[in-house]
């Protein structure tokens, strides 16, 4: 029977489901290896091909390390809690839960015809209540801890608080708020439990506190700043403004450094790297205070602006300071004069975003307060500004402006008639653009004048600390995460409030349950949705946390709920933990950089200080699949000499010829960029009675690469392609299409030929009428050398992630044995065994019907190489006479120069070429030529 791959592929998805073939032992005398993929949101829309290029990936790398004898984890599940199901329950009412529901079921369906051998007996929601109990009690833990500066790591907050008992905070070193206090323990004893909890929230390691944040009055929600483009949110277009809100936080910056050297230990893309390492942004500079000089303005407030520099040598070179425009002390320290300006300059900021604020290096702009401070080190008054190029959350929301050393302060100082102060003799042409050199000697620098660069830092470090004006400080661009959204579908926040102070529900109350409301909107009033919940009380009194997780929560953990999934009593078991350890190989999208896969690592070096699980870093090996981007496909509209459209469409190649409209037509009626007139006139009304110009009797379609979207007709849905090509097809085409890790245009028009390959492939098991046939012979020679090409060749290739080149040289392998007529059972048995992961069910199919038990090709011995089959014994060596080619002869490789001229000389062949010619001379290269001299 011919190649039936529809019937195939349903009969061993079934087969795979029944008798769960891909269930992971969850422990075993095989060494284990955990492959996972970022997991999906659901949304409404499914799968289109560019989705499962990182799953199809994954499932070959997973299913050949099972051929390799390792006890493998392949799960997968839903990231169901997000912003899109909440947007369309607004829309229609529809509760997120039902629509969350329906999405998964069609990407259960998609997933499950593709393939692919995950162990769903794990499968994992995050906004089921068993999980996201688990995901309320790692927030528990998190407010239940403090991070320990001397032992490098958290520690439960009861030994924070022995140490106020012992010695109050003498002996505390915590990364924690600014503003703690100094007290000693007969202090504390004094303090009410109020007061205690007010404390001990300046350490935890989630607190309260007020943020600028991205606040989406539209939406009624927080964004995070890959959620803002613009100044609008990226779903929905609405505008976006800074806000300052009470808001749950989280201390990442505790774990700064660990994060950072982190990177060094871990198998991932440098890019990703030094993404990181520049989102984290370690600085080694100084702390310097600058005094306000409030004689003249009689404001009343703190004494000194701090300021966070990586120059402090520069510091007599400051000619002016600026604050951040949502720095708390902007309206203290603005003078009566100034004070509409500066709220004017205040406003068009809050239209911005942080990153567009820190992208935009070009444009200068400001606002001066009217204060001035004082220089510490030459005691001279320095203006004080505002500018959006400041932000308040990083460093102390203050910076120094020197512009003879820095480009952007120079263009600042240029803009606005300051100061430009040259202070080293080596610096250059200051009067057209700054210098940033650290090389020459100190000039009008007061007391370091003379000195360099290293020498001057050293003694200003010094200078500035035994003053109380200042020291040296590591400091980070990272800041604390935000740990909250004003929003409906996300995990409840167990903490209620008492009295204005947060207390965690009981450890036995979880999972905090999503109470219904009646609108998915923010109340009347302003307050988050969860305020409409009626009856929704702690039984302390008081009220819920109104605001839900964010969207990362329920991912900074979940490669360990699948270690575990059902388990009722721990997050996972320490067993479990004990035996699979980290993931060995994680794909995913580039685009979580710094978001999921820095808050991932955050919560796993938690999780190890406090001993739930052993691994410092969650994710040993990653790779980022690129993306296949649309090929979108064009008409021609023909318009008439006034330039009104027509309903004349003209091919691609004669368009030059009328004026024309390019559209954009629906690539599933096209192929090979030839256009289907009879579904292109029923595609939409308006084009039922289209009149073509046709090329060759065709009409070609224009072609452009372009990000696959429904407005652009380019979205391809691997439904209708394993519809008419079978899901091997795809699994296989898709790898084909370039390396794994570059982005790609998707073109359907080579998939015709991976299909043929398919069918020559199953051709090999069977005669001309299609009636399977092998053989047990002895296999020859060239069989075997064809057979162990492609093992190593495919081992190689999928050890490295190079996917895309199997696929070629599996064509040039049936090729081969198809010239061979090869039959024979050991070598198309192996064949069978080294496709399997790119193509499983043409393979589980075959492997049945060679005698095999159903089943058991997913967990049988890849075939070894033995490089002996490869190497050649005979050579058809060039023979040329006086330099000139004549003929080919295949001689053994074994032979010595004597034996190769005896069987040269009685070659008849040979010997015509002579004509009668004795040879002058024999010049034999071994396993090269053969050159005779006449």
């Amino acid at each position: 029977m011919d190649y039936q791959f529809k019937e195939i592929e349903q009969k061993w998805q079934k087969f795979w489901a029944d008798h769960q073939t891909f269930k992971a032992e969850s422990n075993s005398e095989k060494p284990k290896y955990y492959v996972l993929d970022m997991f999906p949101y659901p949304s409404g829309a499914g799968l289109h091909v560019g989705h499962p290029l990182g799953y199809i990936a994954s499932d070959i790398f997973s299913r050949y390390k099972r051929l390799k004898g390792f006890n493998v984890l392949h799960p997968m599940g839903y990231d169901s809690f997000g912003l899109p199901a909440e947007q369309y329950a607004i829309q229609t009412g529809q509760h997120p839960a039902i629509t969350t529901e329906a999405n998964i079921a069609t990407y259960r369906r998609q997933l499950d015809q593709i393939g692919f051998s995950f162990d769903w007996s794990r499968e994992v929601r995050t906004s089921e209540p068993s999980y996201y109990k688990w995901t309320q009690w790692i927030f528990m833990q998190l407010f239940n801890s403090w991070y320990n500066i001397e032992n490098d790591r958290a520690e439960d907050i009861t030994t924070l608080i022995e140490k106020f008992n012992a010695s109050g905070t003498a002996d505390v070193k915590a990364v924690c708020d600014e503003d703690v206090k100094s007290f000693l323990p007969s202090d504390w004893a004094t303090f009410t439990d109020e007061e205690k909890q007010v404390e001990l929230l300046k350490y935890r390691l989630t607190y309260l506190r007020e943020s600028t944040v991205n606040w989406c009055p539209a939406l009624g929600t927080v964004l995070a700043n890959d959620e803002v483009k613009d100044g609008f949110s990226e779903r929905g277009g609405f505008p976006v403004e800074q806000k300052k809100m009470m808001q749950w936080s989280m201390r990442i910056t505790a774990y700064a450094d660990r994060l950072l050297q982190g990177l060094d230990t871990i198998d991932w893309p440098e890019p990703i790297k030094e993404m990181q390492r520049n989102w984290i942004g370690k600085s080694v500079g100084a702390s310097v205070k600058f005094k306000i000089e409030t004689s003249d303005s009689g404001l009343r407030t703190s004494d000194y602006i701090e300021v966070f520099t990586t120059r402090v040598d520069t510091i007599f070179g400051v000619s002016y300071l600026v604050l951040a425009p949502e720095h708390e002390w902007v309206a203290e320290l603005t003078t009566p004069e100034q004070k509409q300006a500066v709220e004017d300059y205040i406003a068009l900021t809050k239209k911005k975003s942080e990153l567009d604020r820190m992208a935009d290096t070009k444009t200068v702009s400001g606002a001066f307060t009217g204060t001035y401070v004082i220089n510490p080190v030459s005691g001279e008054r320095v203006q004080l500004w505002i500018a959006d190029y400041v932000l308040a959350g990083y460093g102390t929301g203050a910076v120094m402006g020197v512009p003879s050393g820095d480009q952007r302060d120079w263009l600042f100082a240029t803009h606005f008639n300051l100061p430009i102060v040259q202070i080293l003799d080596a610096q250059k042409d200051i009067d057209v653009q700054a210098d940033p050199t650290k090389e020459g000697k100190y000039i009008n620098s007061g007391f370091i004048n003379g000195m360099e660069y290293k020498e001057a830092v050293a003694f200003l470090n010094n200078w500035l600390e035994e003053r109380g004006a200042g020291k040296a400080k590591v400091n980070f661009r990272q800041r604390d995460a935000i740990f909250g959204r004003q929003r409906y579908w996300g995990e409840p926040i167990p903490v209620y409030f008492k009295d204005g102070l947060p207390y965690l529900v009981q450890e036995e109350e979880l999972p905090l349950l999503l109470p219904e409301i009646d609108k998915y909107l923010p109340t009347e009033t302003g307050e988050p949705p969860l305020a409409r919940a009626e009856n929704w009380l702690p039984k302390d009194g008081g009220h819920y946390e109104l605001s839900t997780m964010p969207g990362w929560a329920g991912s900074s953990w979940y490669w360990y709920r699948y270690m575990d999934a059902n388990n009722n009593n721990e997050f996972a078991s320490k067993e479990a933990i004990d035996y699979w350890k980290a993931v060995d190989l994680y794909i995913g999208g580039s685009e979580h950089a710094t978001g999921h896969l820095l808050y991932s690592r955050f919560w796993n070096k938690f999780l190890k200080d406090l001993g739930y699980t052993k691994e410092e870093e969650p994710f040993k090996k990653l790779i980022n699949q690129g993306m296949i981007q649309g090929r979108s496909n064009f008409v021609y509209r023909v318009n008439d000499e006034n330039g009104k459209p027509t309903n004349t469409y003209v091919s691609a190649g004669l368009r030059k010829e009328y004026k024309t409209s390019a559209l954009h037509v629906d690539v599933n009626i096209v192929e090979n960029d030839t256009l289907d007139l009879a579904k292109f006139k029923a595609w939409r009304e308006e084009y039922a009675n289209a009149e073509f110009i046709l090329e060759g009797g065709k009409y070609i379609c224009g072609v452009e690469v372009e990000k696959m979207s429904k407005s652009k007709f380019n979205v391809v849905n691997p439904d209708d392609l394993i519809e008419r090509y079978g899901a091997d097809t795809l699994r296989m085409y898709e790898m084909f299409l370039g390396p794994l890790e570059q982005s790609k245009p998707w073109n359907t028009n080579g998939i015709e030929g991976v299909f043929k390959f398919l069918r020559k492939f199953w051709r090999l098991f069977h005669n001309e009428d299609w009636t399977f046939h092998v053989n047990d012979a002895v296999p020859t020679k060239a069989e075997l050398k064809a057979l162990h090409k492609i093992i190593k060749k495919v081992q190689d290739d999928i050890e490295r992630f190079s996917f895309n080149t199997s696929v070629s040289s599996f064509m040039i392998a049936v090729n081969e044995l198809t010239d061979l007529k090869c039959k024979n059972r050991q070598i198309l048995e192996d064949m069978v065994i080294i496709l399997s992961p790119y193509a499983p069910h043409i393979c589980e199919e075959l492997w049945q019907l060679l005698g095999n038990d159903a089943g058991t090709l997913s967990y049988t011995a890849y075939p070894t190489f033995k490089p002996e089959y490869l190497v050649e014994d005979e050579f058809a060596y060039p023979v040329s006479i006086n330099g000139k080619m004549k003929m080919n002869l295949n001689l053994s490789l074994t032979l010595a120069q004597p034996e190769v001229e005896s069987i040269l000389l009685a070659d008849e062949h040979f010997q015509k070429f002579l004509d009668g010619k004795a040879p002058k001379k024999i010049i034999f290269v071994k396993g090269k030529i053969i050159n005779v001299v006449v």
